[in-house]
């Protein structure tokens, strides 16, 4: 899952927990929607990606270098306290209130399109209850 600084969902890939994360790094990057705002040409990509360890692999690092994506991965063997815990955090809430939907805590699905219609509808509901709070 990617979300952008303000935790709004601008990818998805479904996989099995037993895959690791790396490995779907680049079709998630391939999922991405082009990006409405600025006039001129839509950007598809982001302009950097924050990670932690486990994606520390010189292979990937070499592949986001170049899509013009400049990655912000922790190495592996540092001490904690590198300063990515300030913009992480954004993916790691969003990923808690997800959590907060009993029926996306554990997969109970059998096929992936259920599995994936209520992630997404989860995600406009905390949407929604995030833009209610302005109103």
């Amino acid at each position: 899952m990617i979300t952008d600084a303000r935790g709004i969902l601008l990818a998805i890939t479904l996989t099995g927990g037993n895959r690791h994360d790396v490995t779907q790094l680049l079709p998630l990057l391939d999922a991405i929607p082009h990006l409405k705002g600025r006039t001129g040409r839509p950007r598809h990509r982001p302009r950097q990606i924050f990670a932690d360890r486990g994606y520390d692999f010189d292979k990937y690092r070499r592949l986001l270098w170049q899509r013009r994506i400049k990655p912000i991965i922790v190495r592996r063997g540092t001490l904690h306290g590198s300063g990515l815990g300030t913009v992480r955090w954004v993916v790691e809430r969003t990923n808690a209130w997800i959590h907060g939907f009993r029926r996306l805590r554990i997969r109970w699905e059998a096929r992936d399109d259920i599995h994936e219609a209520f992630l997404k509808l989860a995600c406009c509901l905390i949407t929604y209850r995030q833009v209610q709070a302005f109103c």
